[in-house]
Order: structure tokens, then C-alpha cells, then sequence
């Protein structure tokens, strides 16, 4: 998968499920690639959101909601996610 389409699915899945003020996310794949467990098509991201839901719900159950959301893309497409909640 493209980064830029699996950004734009990100975005679309976080958008519809959890209540966003505003969402940046970035594609932070370049520093981890001579890392052992770096993997073609696998994508390292940091996902910045503004979120009132987000940020009212403890750290743990927040990210719970976000990986709840993204599983399939987790699982398939996603190495690693760096989640900033403000």
C-alpha cells in the first residue's frame, strides 16, 4: 500500500469513529530503516490529534480506542504508531 493512501484511510477511520478537531500524521519510516525488525510495506507513523473525547479519556483507553479503529491497518500495514493527544 502507498503511504499516502494508507494516511488518507487512517484519516477517513479516526475521523468517523472518534470526535476530531484536528489530525496531522506523518511518515517517520526513514529512521528505522537499518532497524532488525524493519519490514518492506510495514510503515513507522506519528499520529498528532486534537481530540476533546480523546484527551478527556485516561492515556491507555484513549490509544485503546485509536487501535481499536486502525486494527486492520495495524496488522497489515502498520510497524509502529507514535499517538500525541492534545
Amino acid at each position: 500500500m502507498d503511504i499516502n493512501d494508507l494516511i488518507a484511510i487512517i484519516k477517513k477511520k479516526l475521523h468517523n469513529e472518534i470526535n476530531i478537531e484536528s489530525i496531522e500524521i506523518e511518515d517517520k519510516s526513514f529512521l528505522h530503516k537499518n532497524h532488525a525488525g524493519n519490514k518492506e510495506g510495514k510503515f513507522h507513523l506519528k499520529i498528532s490529534l486534537i481530540s476533546s473525547e480523546l484527551k478527556s479519556m485516561g492515556r491507555i483507553e484513549s490509544n485503546k480506542k485509536i487501535y481499536k479503529s486502525l486494527e486492520r491497518e495495524i496488522k497489515n500495514y502498520i510497524h509502529s504508531i507514535q499517538i500525541l493527544i492534545s
